[in-house]
């Protein structure tokens, strides 16, 4: 898989967001083990302490759970799984908007746009 990392942010954080994303869109199902953080750390090209801190996030979000025996594996708890796929909808709407106010649109006529082309 392919990762996609820059300089401006956390690589941490990128990673969590990326693996998140993995979760949310069934790359990785419910249910299911992730690899070990050392397959995804040279997977990403990171530090295996730096994937470790992004697992932990994913952890602390409720997107997985560290099993003692099983390794990580990823929620069943679709409520959780909705939750973050909702905030995710609504940065890329928010990244939408921004683009077209940067383009001179408003928030409305960047809707009509949508509705017409979409609808």
């Amino acid at each position: 898989m392919d990762w996609k990392l820059d300089d401006h942010r956390p690589i941490w954080l990128q990673l969590a967001e990326q693996l998140a994303r993995r979760i949310i869109t069934g790359v990785y199902p419910p249910g299911s083990k992730l690899p070990p953080v050392r397959e995804l750390a040279a997977e990403a090209g990171v530090n295996p302490n730096t994937m470790q801190r992004a697992l932990a996030q994913l952890e602390q979000e409720g997107l997985a759970k560290a099993d003692r025996t099983a390794g990580r594996l990823v929620t069943q708890d679709t409520a959780v799984m909705e939750a973050v796929r909702r905030r995710e909808a609504e940065t890329v709407i928010q990244q939408y908007y921004t683009a077209m106010t940067a383009l001179g649109y408003t928030r409305k006529q960047a809707a009509a746009l949508v509705k017409e082309e979409f609808l």
